[in-house]
């Protein structure tokens, strides 16, 4: 994963989760990409399920 996707997931994740750079500095790519992946999809559901209804 380049740089700049590595600080725009954290960016994301940050803004959307609670955590903090901090801790996310110093976990791997792959650690990154699942809470990524996983607090996208929460994201996901929550704007699918507020617009719908």
């Amino acid at each position: 994963m380049s740089r700049q996707e590595r600080r725009n997931m954290i960016e994301f994740i940050t803004r959307n989760r609670r955590f903090d750079n901090e801790n996310l500095m110093y976990m791997t790519d792959e650690e990154i990409e699942h809470i990524y992946n996983s607090t996208y999809y929460y994201f996901e559901e929550f704007i699918e399920d507020n617009i719908i209804q």
